[in-house]
């Protein structure tokens, strides 16, 4: 039975807006629909939902995508009887027109209404830093997140290496913290990280530094709930921030995505997880979860065994089916909880 078009156009449009692999966009139900319907009007409709949608205008996916994405459809309606589609053609000529970008934008619907809009580099290794894009793990954690709401309602959270932010943004827009700390130690990635909080309508607190950071926290009252969180941005460098730098953050949960990747990282995320160990003072240990994309089996069961090695207990949280940011083939993503 073919797929109603409304619902495969909206298929394609939470992928293309998201800028998802063109390889995981639903062509094989497209080309079963125009064959059993040839008529241009549903081509018209997933264009309405991808190039023309107003996300999509203001916040685009790069060049080279949007013109690989609108070459793709031209060829699947040439291979009908349908009617041309002039729009198709005038959209492909303007974007022959743009010069390619080192930064491009990925916009992820979120299944609460809201929007996630990210701006990108379209290179995998920028600055000298992998941390200009969004990677797997990211998007996994932040499904946890949006299933597991109460862990972070009006908690302060602290997120190790944010990157250029899609977790922690996801959170401040649907799990109502009461703070959240954004954190990462590259220049470039926190220069991002900042444009990207703004890009979202949150504003983080002007030039934190540590001494701000933990006065701040320290003026919390407790109870008080924030439907707009409070959202700080860090640098935070594992190696040297000290314990009681971390015991003023005053954090509640802590979480990580795809930060468990290199030997190196890994002893450097074990030491800084053993300072929140022994910060805590009379404080309860916050709750950690770790999100990581089983690359390299070995690397992984390598964290794993230190983890042992210093006592820090650790429990696998049972995989979710899918991912509503994921529309390709799934990575192998698992998500810890430490106890600290």
């Amino acid at each position: 039975m073919a797929e109603p078009p409304q619902g495969l156009a909206l298929r394609f449009q939470h992928r293309f807006l998201a800028a998802r692999p063109l390889r995981s966009l639903p062509w094989p139900e497209l080309e079963q629909s125009l064959r059993t319907a040839p008529d241009s009007a549903l081509l018209a409709d997933i264009l309405d939902k991808t190039i023309l949608h107003p996300l999509c205008v203001k916040y685009p996916p790069s060049a080279k995508y949007r013109r690989c994405f609108l070459s793709e459809l031209i060829n699947k309606l040439e291979s009908t009887a349908a009617e041309p589609l002039d729009e198709l053609y005038e959209a492909l000529a303007d974007v022959l027109k743009e010069e390619e970008s080192t930064h491009c934008y990925k916009n992820y619907l979120l299944p609460t209404g809201d929007c996630v809009s990210l701006s990108e580099s379209t290179a995998l290794i920028s600055g000298g830093t992998t941390g200009l894009v969004t990677w797997e793990a990211a998007l996994h954690l932040a499904q946890w997140a949006l299933q597991n709401p109460g862990v972070f309602r009006d908690r302060t959270i602290l997120e190790l290496g944010s990157g250029i932010g899609f977790t922690g943004i996801a959170i401040c827009k649907t799990c109502q913290p009461r703070t959240f700390i954004f954190s990462d130690c590259h220049p470039h990635v926190l220069r991002q990280l900042g444009e990207n909080i703004r890009l979202n309508s949150f504003i983080p607190e002007p030039d934190v530094t540590w001494s701000i950071l933990t006065e701040s926290q320290g003026q919390e009252v407790e109870g008080e709930k924030c439907q707009n969180p409070k959202v700080m941005v860090a640098e935070l460098d594992w190696g040297s921030v000290t314990e009681e730098q971390l015991l003023g953050l005053r954090a509640d949960v802590v979480i990580a995505a795809d930060v468990v990747y290199d030997p190196e990282i890994i002893l450097a995320l074990i030491g800084m997880l053993q300072k929140l160990s022994a910060s805590r003072a009379d404080r309860k240990a916050p709750e950690v979860f770790i999100a990581s994309t089983i690359r390299n089996p070995d690397t992984f069961q390598l964290f794993q065994a230190e983890l042992d090695k210093v006592g820090i207990r650790w429990q696998m949280i049972p995989a979710h089916s899918s991912c509503n940011f994921l529309y390709d083939v799934q990575p192998d993503v698992t998500i810890l909880q430490l106890f600290i």
